[in-house]
C-alpha cells in the first residue's frame, strides 16, 4: 500500500470517527426515575429530613450510638468497601494516565574498546522518552470516563455497608432490650404460677381441691419455667450476635448491657420527603446502580472504539557524550517518532463481539438501575406501613394489657375466696400474658420501624451536586 493510500486512508478513519464519536456518558443524576409521584403509604410527621448524621445521638440511649461506633470501626465489610475504593481510585489514576503521554528518564554509561588496538572509548547519555496514543476515536476518554465511575461506585457503596451495618447493630440492641423486657414479665408471670401451684398442691394434700387441680397448676409452672428457659437463651443470643459485631469483650458489654435491662431505646422521629424521588436521591445503593450504568455505557464506547486504528507517538531527546582517546564530543540528541498506525483487519469477529457484549452489558445495568428503584421504592412504602401499624395498635396494646391485668387480679382474688377455679384463673394468666407480650412486641415493631425508615431512605448519606459523589469518603 503506497503513502498516499495510506493518507487517504487514515483521513477518512479521522472523519469517519468524529461522525461517530462516542456519545458523552448519562451522569447518574440525569437518569430516568420513573418513580410514583407520591407514597401510597401513610406518612410520619415530624422530625428533620435534612441531617440525619446524629440521628442514633436522638435515641435516648448512649450505649446504642456506642455500639453502632464500634460496629463500624470493627465490621470486615466496611474495611472490604474501603479496600475495593482504593482499588478502584488505581485504576482510575491507570485510566486517567492513559490520556497523556507516558514520560520515561534513562541514564546509560558505558566505557570499552571495541576491538584490539582502538582507544578506550566512553559514552554517558541521558535522556527523556515520552510515547503517546493519540486517542482519536475516543477509547481511552471512554476508560477513564469508566474508571471515574466505578470510583464513585465503590465511594457509595463503603455508605451503603455503613449505613447497613448501623441499622444492623441497632436492630439486634433493640431485639435484645425486648427480650429482656419479655424476659422480665415472663419471671413474674413464672414465680406467680410457682406460687399458684405450691398453694394448690397443699390444697390437694388437705383435701380442700381435686388432684387434677394441683396436677393443673404444676403443668402450668412447668411450661412457663421451660418458655423462660427459652426466652433466656434467645437473650443470650443476641448478646452474642452484638458481641461479633462490635468486636466488644463480652463480659464488658455485659457491664454496659445491665445499666439499662429491659429498657427499649427511644428514638426520635424522622421526616419522610413527600416525593418519592427525593427519597430515592438519598439513597445510596441506588446510586451505586446509576454510577454502574455510566461505566457500562462508557466501556461500550471504549469497546467501540477499539475496533477502530490505534494512533501512537513516541520521541525522544538527551544529553550525550563520547570521548575516544583525546577526542570528545558531547551535544544533543533527538527523535521524533516513528508514528505507528495500527490497523484492525481481521480478528475473526473477535472486536465486534466485544461490543455487542459491552452494550448488552449496558443494558443490564440500566435494567438492574431500574430494578434498584423498584426495590427502593417497596422498602421504603414496608417501612411506612410498618410503622403506622404499629403505632395504630399501640393504644389498643395498651389497653388490653391494662384490661387483662385487671381481669387477672380479680380472677385472681375471686379464686383466692374460693369462687373461681384454677382453669379460670389459668385462662386469665395466660390472657393477661399474652397481653403483656403482644404490647412489648409493639413497641419493639414500632421503635425498628424507624431504624428500618432511617435505612430505606438512605441513612445519612446525601448526594452532592456531582451526581452521587459522598459527603464522607474513607481514606
Amino acid at each position: 500500500m503506497t503513502l498516499t493510500r495510506i493518507s487517504s486512508f487514515l483521513a477518512a478513519a479521522l472523519l469517519g470517527g468524529c461522525a461517530t464519536s462516542p456519545r458523552p456518558g448519562t451522569a447518574p443524576a440525569s437518569l430516568p426515575t420513573a418513580v410514583a409521584a407520591q407514597w401510597h403509604s401513610p406518612l410520619p410527621h415530624g422530625g428533620d429530613l435534612a441531617d440525619l448524621s446524629r440521628w442514633w445521638a436522638s435515641f435516648d440511649d448512649p450505649l446504642l450510638v456506642r455500639l453502632v461506633e464500634a460496629g463500624q470501626q470493627a465490621s470486615a465489610t466496611l474495611a472490604q468497601a474501603s479496600a475495593r475504593i482504593a482499588q478502584a481510585r488505581a485504576a482510575h489514576a491507570a485510566g486517567s494516565a492513559a490520556l497523556f503521554p507516558a514520560l520515561d528518564a534513562g541514564l546509560s554509561a558505558s566505557r570499552g574498546t571495541q576491538s584490539l588496538g582502538e582507544p578506550v572509548r566512553s559514552t554517558t547519555s541521558l535522556g527523556l522518552q515520552a510515547t503517546w496514543e493519540l486517542d482519536v476515536f475516543g477509547a481511552n476518554r471512554a476508560h477513564a470516563k469508566a474508571a471515574q465511575a466505578r470510583l464513585d461506585a465503590s465511594e457509595v457503596a463503603w455508605h451503603v455497608a455503613r449505613v447497613s451495618l448501623a441499622a444492623e447493630v441497632a436492630t439486634a440492641y433493640i431485639g435484645l432490650r425486648a427480650c429482656e423486657a419479655q424476659r422480665t414479665q415472663l419471671e413474674t408471670d413464672v414465680r406467680s404460677r410457682t406460687e399458684t401451684a405450691r398453694l394448690a398442691t397443699q390444697a390437694a394434700a388437705a383435701g380442700f381441691q381435686a388432684a387434677a387441680a394441683a396436677d393443673l397448676a404444676r403443668a402450668s409452672a412447668a411450661n412457663g419455667s421451660a418458655a423462660l428457659t427459652l426466652l433466656r437463651a434467645q437473650c443470650e443470643l443476641f448478646i452474642k450476635s452484638l458481641t461479633a459485631i462490635t468486636a466488644w469483650e463480652e463480659a464488658a458489654l455485659r457491664r454496659e448491657l445491665a445499666h439499662s435491662t429491659a429498657l427499649l431505646p427511644q428514638p426520635q422521629a424522622l421526616r419522610v420527603a413527600e416525593v418519592p424521588a427525593a427519597s430515592l436521591a438519598q439513597r445510596p445503593d441506588v446510586a451505586v446502580a446509576a454510577w454502574e450504568v455510566v461505566a457500562a455505557s462508557a466501556d461500550a464506547d471504549q469497546a467501540d472504539a477499539r475496533r477502530w486504528p490505534r494512533i501512537t507517538l513516541s520521541g525522544s531527546i538527551g544529553s550525550a557524550r563520547q570521548r575516544e582517546g583525546a577526542v570528545s564530543l558531547d551535544g544533543t540528541v533527538w527523535s521524533i517518532g516513528p508514528v505507528a498506525v495500527t490497523l484492525p483487519l481481521f480478528d475473526a469477529g473477535a472486536r465486534r463481539a466485544n461490543a455487542e457484549a459491552a452494550r448488552v452489558r449496558f443494558e443490564a445495568a440500566r435494567s438492574a438501575y431500574a430494578s434498584s428503584l423498584r426495590a427502593a421504592v417497596r422498602e421504603v412504602e414496608a417501612a411506612l406501613v410498618t410503622l403506622h401499624s404499629a403505632n395504630a395498635r399501640g393504644d389498643d396494646t395498651r389497653a388490653a394489657a391494662i384490661a387483662f391485668e385487671r381481669s387477672y387480679q380479680a380472677t385472681a382474688a375471686r379464686y383466692r375466696g374460693g369462687l373461681a377455679s384454677l382453669f379460670e384463673l389459668e385462662v386469665a394468666r395466660r390472657d393477661m400474658a399474652a397481653a403483656r407480650s403482644a404490647q412489648i412486641e409493639q413497641q419493639r415493631e414500632a421503635v425498628v420501624a424507624w431504624v428500618e425508615i432511617y435505612r430505606a431512605t438512605g441513612g445519612d448519606w446525601v448526594s452532592s451536586s456531582k451526581g452521587g459523589r459522598p459527603t464522607k469518603v474513607p481514606q
